[in-house]
């Protein structure tokens, strides 16, 4: 339960911790509602959180001691989520008094008032409602057995006036005790238990009048008046005792009777039993009155809507845009991920509304439930991703389809974009399919076709399927058994899109030749960072400098890059690559690996704001990346900051390249050879690297172009 509250949390725009006491799972909630900015509400109808005032209550003295010692505990419990919130909700201007007196200023007072249900039973009630023709039942109920101080104010009066009238009795609603004296009233005594509320409210309607007698104390004057409204929506006349919440509704003689003493409690129940009519006007007023009081549209227009307000309306014609992605700030790790968080930005910018649901790390919320919070103003839900491993839960994610359901309701928006769902699961697509949400899938990598996301075999060799065959599949991962099942999925998934994106021409083909509609993919190119600043010339003379930033993954042609450089046989050039786990703290290249005659360096992984450093440093980027790209982000970045690149072909990494004119394209064969004849036939005129402008970058594509593409995306299919 305390999960789905945290889960719960995530998604509302207010909360009330209602009669809530101050375990440390709670307070763990309450802690969490102040960090989302929730100003969270402790609601309350009675005066339990003031040991004090309730130990005056006399109820407690008529319970067993260890029962009194557990409600006087509790008291602690309620007032350390009372002070947690340090905002409450009274439902009487005397419980609010108190509530400020024990040190919480803001405090707004709500009245408990009546419900639809509640209208729907008394309804039901009243049209079956069956009098007893020789007997007018006076009644009295309780839920709890805490109430026998409070029917002892009442009791004397009653059993004078059931002495006085024949054809008066009692009828009692739940555990409470009379005095032994009425025992001789025999059957004029009866016991209603075990009831449902509209049962409750059926058998109330059978009698005939209604008393509420409440002990002369501030626990008391605290109270709402509840049980005066429920009486009067069944049109039953009521004597109260003068507490504070009766007198705000109860007007003596016009909608019901007030009594303090014996002999006005006994006055008061003869009057009502011997005159029918009276009975008939006072209980017909009070229900008059407590309907223009209480009244669900009523409340919500003159108590409700001063606390809380209006809900919030949208922003005109916003376009409202859900991105998925399985990473995002302050999780910003790979390309994909750079791309989500720089298009939710710009988008935002552009006056549309954005949210985002992605993934956290296992424990970083309590309960394991996600946390939202925002980035630069963009919402943010994070909930847990399948274990890593998990390749079933990897595919379709129950846990997190449920929080993304929620997340959609909250959100509610016209379109949803997926990016990257590995660990959150196909079940998102049911959910937009469930809602009537049109959504769109930016095809990132191979991940919709191969079990392995790259096509990159276990060996770490390309897989060079174009048609994808299941058999061959089986062979690379001969331990799965899902394969068949998750083509059927992803196809499904693909077929429902009402558009699939891919960053490059070449990866459009390779979803095309698996069975898309041509019509129904289209490019749309990644933007990149441009350089804020034109690039440091390159000394006249100096020795190439060679760059490379693909980590140390064979896919990205590391081992490659090594065994190539290494056959380089000559010491005029240097080489410098990232390590980018270095900003982590871990070293994952050993320089005591790179036996070559250049000079050799490892930086750590620039950021955006350090990429211009980094690229002023090289005059050639290489890119032996041994898979077709999707795209190839680091390509761009260096081609727009006039740097040369050595890149592998076909894939999206070659498209921006002319063969001669911006870079050398060398084929996709894992042949160290291949890479090293490259690198030494830049190295034979180094001198065409000075003063070097790329003749190419017009082609090249913006985050601007790539944002205005999508809005007009967007509105295409919402149109």
């Amino acid at each position: 339960m305390t999960k789905l509250a945290w889960a719960t949390l995530q998604t509302c725009s207010a909360v009330i911790f209602y009669r809530t006491p101050g375990f440390d799972s709670v307070l763990a909630l309450v802690n969490e509602a102040h960090r989302l900015e929730l100003s969270p509400w402790w609601e309350v109808d009675d005066l339990i959180f003031d040991a004090d005032e309730y130990r005056q209550n006399g109820n407690i003295e008529t319970l067993p001691a260890s029962e009194r010692e557990l409600l006087l505990f509790g008291v602690t419990l309620f007032r350390r989520c009372l002070m947690a919130c340090n905002r409450a909700i009274a439902s009487t201007e005397s419980l609010a008094a108190a509530m400020r007196q024990v040190g919480v200023d803001d405090v707004a007072v709500l009245e408990n008032a009546l419900d639809e249900q509640t209208l729907r039973f008394a309804e039901g009630a009243l049209a079956q409602a069956q009098h007893d023709p020789s007997r007018i039942w006076v009644c009295y109920g309780s839920g709890t057995n805490t109430h026998d101080a409070d029917l002892l104010q009442a009791a004397p009066g009653l059993l004078m006036a059931m002495q006085q009238m024949p054809e008066l009795g009692i009828r009692l609603f739940g555990p409470v005790r009379l005095p032994s004296e009425f025992d001789a009233f025999g059957e004029r005594v009866e016991r209603r238990d075990g009831l449902d509320y509209a049962h409750y409210l059926r058998e109330l309607a059978c009698t005939d009048i209604s008393i509420a007698p409440l002990e002369n104390t501030l626990f008391n004057d605290a109270k709402s008046n509840i049980k005066f409204l429920e009486a009067a929506i069944l049109g039953l006349p009521t004597v109260c005792s003068p507490r504070s919440a009766f007198m705000t509704v109860l007007h003596p003689g016009e909608n019901g009777m007030v009594a303090t003493t014996s002999q006005e409690w006994a006055d008061a129940i003869v009057q009502l039993a011997r005159d029918p009519a009276l009975r008939y006007r006072l209980g017909g007023q009070a229900r008059q009155d407590v309907l223009d009081r209480y009244a669900p549209d009523i409340m919500t227009r003159t108590q409700a809507a001063r606390i809380f307000g209006q809900p919030q309306a949208r922003r005109g014609d916003a376009m409202r845009v859900l991105m998925v992605n399985v990473y995002f700030a302050p999780r910003s790790f790979g390309g994909a991920t750079m791309i989500v968080e720089e298009m939710s930005r710009r988008l935002r910018q552009d006056g549309l509304e954005v949210g985002v649901f992605t993934t956290e790390v296992s424990q970083e919320s309590a309960f394991e439930a996600g946390h939202r919070y925002q980035v630069d103003g963009i919402d943010v839900l994070a909930v847990p991703g399948a274990v890593e491993g998990d390749a079933l839960g990897s595919l379709d994610n129950p846990d997190a389809a449920a929080s993304f359901a929620a997340w959609l309701a909250a959100f509610r928006p016209d379109i949803v974009h997926i990016h990257a769902l590995q660990g959150m699961g196909v079940g998102l697509l049911r959910v937009c399919e469930e809602y009537g949400v049109p959504y769109v899938i930016t095809v990132h990598d191979a991940w919709w076709l191969c079990d392995r996301q790259f096509m990159v075999r276990e060996d770490g060799r390309y897989c060079f399927q174009k048609t994808i065959d299941l058999q061959i599949c089986q062979t690379c991962v001969p331990h799965a058994r899902h394969l068949a099942s998750r083509a059927v999925i992803m196809q499904h998934g693909l077929k429902n899109a009402a558009l699939i994106l891919s960053p490059s021409a070449t990866h459009r083909d390779l979803y095309i030749a698996n069975g898309v509609d041509p019509s129904r993919v289209v490019v749309n190119a990644n933007g990149f960072r441009w350089p804020a600043r034109p690039r440091k010339p390159r000394s006249v003379g100096a020795p190439l400098r060679f760059g490379f930033v693909g980590g140390t993954e064979d896919l990205k042609g590391y081992s490659l890059l090594r065994r190539a450089a290494r056959a380089v046989a000559r010491a005029d050039w240097s080489l410098i690559v990232v390590d980018n786990k270095l900003n982590l703290g871990i070293r994952s290249i050993d320089p005591e690996d790179w036996h070559i005659e250049g000079q050799f360096r490892i930086r750590p992984a620039y950021t955006q704001d350090t990429m211009d450093d980094f690229y002023d440093e090289i005059d050639v980027l290489l890119f032996p990346s041994q898979w077709k790209e999707s795209f190839g982000l680091t390509v761009r970045e260096a081609l727009a900051r006039d740097v040369w690149v050595i890149a592998t072909a076909p894939g999206g990494q070659a498209e921006p390249i002319e063969d001669g004119i911006n870079g050398t394209l060398i084929d996709l064969d894992n042949h160290p050879e291949t890479l090293m004849t490259a690198m030494t036939a830049l190295l034979a005129a180094p001198s065409r690297f000075d003063g070097y402008v790329n003749p190419l970058k017009d082609r090249l594509p913006h985050y601007e172009t790539q944002a205005t593409e999508l809005r007009e995306i967007y509105a295409r299919i919402l149109n």
